[in-house]
């Protein structure tokens, strides 16, 4: 086989798998844009905060949390399982993983000040600052880099 059969080869197999990811999370973000934006209006957070974040955190819906545990957000807490030991939270549903992790943002020092403002760089600067995630500059660096390459802002409440 020549070798550039072989690149040819291996550059379907990688775009293929491109295609595959893109679809995965654009499935997920027309899945859950909805829930998303109930909570923006309900809780005054950016549905691209919520999105960008579910989508890191759950593998766009593919980690074992997530299919395990209805898991979205990578809380902790009590769980069911019984074949593997977790330290993470279970929900009966994946709206209930959504609504804990809005719930978990609302009783942070910095909610009150935020509530309403659609600004999703205030608002991960001030999850930052409040220790949200231990990676700091890389995990804002990594959710400003979802919401913007799959345009999640436009998902906010004005």
């Amino acid at each position: 086989m020549s070798i550039i059969r072989i690149l040819l080869i291996t550059a379907f197999i990688i775009f293929g798998k491109f295609c595959h990811a893109q679809k995965v999370v654009t499935n997920y973000i027309n899945k859950f844009s909805p829930i998303s934006k109930k909570l923006c209006v309900e809780y005054g957070i950016p549905a691209s905060i919520i999105l960008g974040v579910s989508i890191l955190e759950s593998g766009s819906g593919t980690s074992k949390n997530c299919k395990d545990l209805n898991n979205y957000f990578g809380m902790t807490g009590k769980n069911s399982l019984k074949k593997r030991r977790s330290m993470y939270k279970q929900y009966a549903t994946a709206e209930d993983s959504f609504h804990d992790f809005c719930k978990m943002l609302g009783r942070k020092k910095f909610y009150p000040s935020m509530k309403g403002n659609m600004n999703y760089k205030k608002w991960l600067t001030a999850m930052n600052n409040a220790h949200y995630a231990g990676a700091k500059g890389v995990w804002i660096s990594r959710i400003t880099s979802i919401i913007v390459k799959h345009k999640l802002n436009v998902y906010d409440e004005k």
